[in-house]
Order: C-alpha cells, then sequence, then structure tokens
C-alpha cells in the first residue's frame, strides 16, 4: 500500500506536491469517498479527481525533458487563460509536468517529466538543488548591496540562505547590471523579490541552470530528452 498522492503521482497525473493539495481541495476520492492526505491505496483501488477515473493500465513509462522555457509561456499543464503552456511546447502523448515553476515572463532550464519520486526529490527543501539565474536589473548595482543579497536579506518575513551573487556587468547609458546568483531554495519569485528587497527592479530573469543542466545547446523554445546518466545523476542529488 502506498499514500494516494504518490500513486497520482506515479502514474503521471501531475507531481506529489500538486497531489496534496488537489486531496487538501477535496478533489480526490478514493472508491468514491473523499480522500484525505494520510490515506494509503491497494492496488485494485479506484482513484478518481475531478470526476475522472485515473487509468492504471495504460503506459506509464518515465519520461524526462528539459526545455528552454521562452517568455510568454506558463509553467504548468493547463491553463485556465487559455494561455500557451510549457506541456505545449513538448510533443509527447503521455502526461507531464514541469518540475516546479518558472514566472510568465521567466526565461531558461525547466525539467518535464511524468516521474513523480524525481520531481518530489527535485523540489524537497532539504535537497538544497542549486539553480543559477542570470538577473537584468534596473540601476547600477553597488557592492553592498551584492553583500546584502550574498548574505541573505528577508522577503515573505523570512530570511533567504546565503547565495552565489556576481557582478557581470553594468551599463551606465541604460543604467543597467547584470548578476548572477546561485541559490538553492525554491521561494516563489525569490530572485525578483530579493533584488526588490534592497530596492532593484528585475527587467529580465532567466534561469541559465538546473542543478547540472544547462540550456546552452538550446534555442528558446527548444528541449532535448535527458539522457539516462543525467536522470541517474539526478537522482543522485537526493539526501535519502
Amino acid at each position: 500500500m502506498e499514500r494516494v498522492q504518490k500513486v497520482i503521482s506515479n502514474l503521471g497525473y501531475t507531481s506529489r506536491r500538486k497531489a496534496e493539495q488537489l486531496i487538501l481541495e477535496g478533489k480526490v476520492f478514493v472508491n468514491d469517498k473523499k480522500a484525505n492526505l494520510g490515506d494509503k491505496v491497494k492496488e485494485k483501488d479506484k482513484i478518481t479527481i475531478d470526476g475522472v477515473t485515473l487509468d492504471k493500465t495504460k503506459n506509464n513509462d518515465k519520461v524526462y525533458y528539459l526545455l528552454n522555457k521562452p517568455r510568454g509561456v506558463v509553467s504548468t499543464s493547463n491553463d485556465e487563460k487559455g494561455r500557451k503552456t510549457v506541456v505545449s511546447l513538448i510533443d509527447t502523448n503521455k502526461r507531464i509536468y514541469p518540475v516546479g515553476r518558472l514566472d510568465y515572463d521567466t526565461t531558461g532550464a525547466l525539467i518535464l517529466t511524468n516521474d513523480g519520486d524525481l520531481t518530489n526529490l527535485l523540489l524537497h527543501p532539504s535537497n538544497n538543488i542549486e539553480k543559477e539565474y542570470l538577473a537584468k536589473v534596473k540601476g547600477i548595482i553597488e557592492g553592498k548591496d551584492i553583500y546584502k543579497l550574498k548574505n541573505g536579506v528577508v522577503i515573505d518575513n523570512k530570511k533567504t540562505s546565503p547565495c552565489y551573487v556576481k557582478l557581470k556587468s553594468f551599463d551606465k547609458k541604460t543604467n543597467t547590471s547584470l548578476v548572477l546568483l546561485r541559490i538553492h531554495e525554491g521561494h516563489n519569485h525569490q530572485v525578483k523579490k530579493m533584488f526588490e528587497a534592497i530596492n532593484y527592479e528585475v527587467l529580465k530573469l532567466t534561469r541559465l541552470k538546473f542543478a547540472f543542466l544547462d540550456v546552452k545547446n538550446l534555442k528558446s523554445g527548444e528541449y532535448r530528452v535527458l539522457t539516462f546518466k543525467e536522470v541517474k545523476k539526478l537522482y543522485s542529488l537526493g539526501k535519502e
């Protein structure tokens, strides 16, 4: 027997975290009875989400993609507003979802998969998976502000962890700076909020790397299948 949220993610419906959210919202039923987070299910149990019964007999082979996310695309499987989603950019007949999110106007490295265990590993805070960003900000950033970012700033009433920060360049004519950051946390809009905390506006944001994966050889909107070695290496990042 396994917890219902793990079964849902393993079937490729959505990530374990999203499955937990669906359970809390009362949208998941096991054998026609509303599910709770602690519930465990047997192989023969019927799982229904939003009135749709999950098909446990379909081919659930795991797939893994790395996408160079373009601007103007939402990091979700479907969008109520009808906007283009990252999933729609991948040519597959499997039900995949993004590992975490990048903002609508943020570009760069994004993993998509139907592997719930790997998704949970990569998103779990205890595993400290590093992400590298390049931010173009308004203003010529000062050394004291770089120091603040490195040592942590307060966002959402919580101080961010120390991180790597480097000023790559600045342009006095356009009054902008390019700043490289490597963080291992995953708060919503974290990089933008970090700069906001020191009074700088982020004009453009790109995720250069997710863990060891980069999108140097992928044009905006392009993707590739991860190799077996890459998937194995991603799994090795877990502490357990």
